[in-house]
């Protein structure tokens, strides 16, 4: 039914098959989806081997997640496959929001410069996962991909986790030191350590098409609040490469899913969408939505990531990008940890950052659905009066929410983050994501600050001198600068407008860990040090007492 060309990707016989004892792996990976690969590629990326094990030998059936916001693109530029997914995909920023046939309100979700990536870009799931395989296999050594081994159990025991497989060729047991449960909303693993989630399932249910059809739709997000086409309910459209179009339809509680996703039952609706063009079925599905999580996504030895630990309804992008956002903040600790540089707080800080990230957007996925399906009484009132003055008070569009789209959330307050010593607000403080901006190296050429900060430890110096440790590179940057000697360019000073002068402790995912301000008091290598060593998993309490030990220059 689908456009997408399906590849069956072979399976390699394991050599525990073979009567070879490999050992302990560093990491067995469930999953072989976005989540799983990419943390495959993150693990490579800091020198740490895995095993990934999927029961399925191609990528996804169905478009499925299609929009990747700009936070994960910057996470994808790291991984490697950023730029196949922009020459693909479909760029977009505008939103536009419709009640009946009546636009309201228009959004721009980027409206400045000094950016690399879009604010979003449309590409089906299949696509990610398919650069995401290619780009395993430039790690042979590092990566080994098992198609069509499927986990039937998983045994946690001291200092490792035992994973028994059923493959067509026989079955085995492994182990490893970790295990990454990357196995979707209906994970396995969890199933099999019983594990339940904690959260609420609404019972609208909803329809999604794919359909391809020739059109002159504009690249963005167009969402209507009962429109003509279909009466009391809502509707998404969005554009997708190739002449694929997404098409939502809220189809109420009472709802058949399997009735529904018949042709009988989907064309006429799309026919009242599209008014005429012709088109033809590409995917289609019913669901309901639901936003729940695990109580805690590190058990042990198993860590979960992405939809196994926590599922949000699809409006507002948040499942896909909160799972990569996972990968983001897990594989560097899980690497520190397994490389012997980190202390012991550094993994349980995976649960309580990313459990933040989860319950901001089950927080706002939740209330899209209220917004979008709400009760009888004070909600449907709420509801319908935002609607009727939206179009004409700046207000109330503040106050609708046809899907709060996916943003980073800031990690300020956390353990890892040394606490800024000044009252005055920075402009980039300890715990938020680094903003990217335009800058010029050494040779003159144009390049991006995030690439530059790259996935280890850096310290950022904007129009500032920086201490030297061993250890922690130095970027550079001085506003007006041209490039010369070591520094980087700001050419249009838009580091400077984000992050002000001073000094950035940051992270190997990108937040900032500790921030010295120019008028402040000067960082020191011990404070510097201490800060680094915080930001490892050594508490407060103990980095004056291991800094004395820790060698500086």
């Amino acid at each position: 039914m689908t456009s997408y060309s399906y590849t069956e990707y072979a399976m390699t016989l394991a050599p525990e098959l073979s009567g070879a004892t490999p050992g302990i792996y560093p990491v067995v990976i469930v999953g072989a989806g976005p989540i799983g690969l990419s943390a495959a590629i993150d693990l490579a990326l800091h020198g740490v081997p895995s095993v990934v094990l999927d029961e399925n030998n191609v990528v996804s059936v169905g478009s499925r997640a299609i929009c990747w916001a700009k936070r994960s693109l910057e996470i994808f530029d790291r991984l490697g496959v950023a730029q196949r997914m922009l020459d693909k995909g479909v760029i977009w920023k505008v939103g536009r929001v419709y009640h009946r046939d009546r636009e309201i309100h228009a959004f721009d979700l980027l409206p400045e410069e000094g950016h690399r990536f879009p604010a979003f870009v449309n590409l089906q799931q299949y696509y990610v996962e398919q650069y995401l395989i290619e780009r395993c296999w430039e790690f042979p050594d590092l990566i080994d991909l098992r198609f069509l081994n499927q986990v039937t159990a998983v045994l946690p025991k001291p200092g490792a986790v035992t994973v028994r497989v059923d493959t067509p060729d026989g079955d085995y047991t492994c182990s490893a030191h970790y295990v990454l449960a990357c196995d979707g909303a209906r994970s396995t693993v969890r199933s099999l350590l019983g594990l339940g989630m904690l959260g609420e399932t609404f019972e609208d249910r909803f329809l999604i098409a794919d359909i391809e059809m020739t059109a002159d739709f504009p690249s963005e997000r167009r969402f209507w609040f009962e429109p003509s086409f279909h009466p009391g309910q809502s509707a998404l459209l969005h554009k997708q490469p190739e002449n694929i179009y997404r098409i939502d339809l809220q189809l109420g509680a009472n709802a058949d899913p399997e009735r529904e996703t018949m042709p009988e039952a989907v064309v006429p609706r799309i026919e009242k969408v599209v008014q005429g063009r012709p088109f033809a079925l590409d995917w289609v599905s019913v669901y309901s939505f639901q936003c729940r999580r695990l109580e805690r996504f590190l058990h042990g030895r198993v860590l979960f990531v992405g939809d196994s630990a926590h599922v949000v309804s699809p409006f507002g992008a948040r499942g896909g990008n909160g799972g990569i956002h996972d990968v983001d903040n897990l594989c560097w600790k899980l690497a520190a940890v397994l490389q012997g540089s980190a202390g012991p707080a550094l993994l349980e800080s995976y649960n309580d950052e990313r459990i933040h990230g989860a319950d901001e957007n089950i927080l706002q996925s939740a209330r899209t659905t209220r917004f979008m399906s709400p009760h009888a009484g004070a909600e449907r009132l709420f509801r319908d009066e935002t609607l009727a003055l939206a179009r004409d008070l700046p207000f109330a569009r503040g106050l609708m929410n046809p899907g709060r789209l996916s943003t980073p959330c800031s990690l300020a307050g956390f353990p890892l983050q040394t606490p800024a010593e000044t009252a005055v607000p920075a402009r980039m403080a300890p715990g938020q994501p680094c903003l990217d901006a335009p800058v010029t190296g050494a040779d003159g050429r144009p390049g991006w600050l995030l690439a530059h900060l790259g996935g280890t430890f850096r310290l950022l110096a904007v129009n500032q001198p920086a201490p030297s440790l061993p250890g922690l590179p130095v970027v550079t940057v001085g506003a007006g600068s041209d490039g010369a000697g070591s520094a980087l360019g700001d050419p249009a000073a838009w580091v400077e407008q984000r992050y002000g002068d001073g000094l950035f402790l940051i992270r190997p995912d990108q937040h900032v860990a500790a921030h010295w301000p120019a008028h402040g008091p000067p960082a020191s290598p011990a404070i510097v040090a201490a800060a680094w060593r915080r930001a490892l998993g050594f508490m407060a309490s103990k980095a004056a007492a291991l800094v004395e030990t820790w060698e500086y220059v």
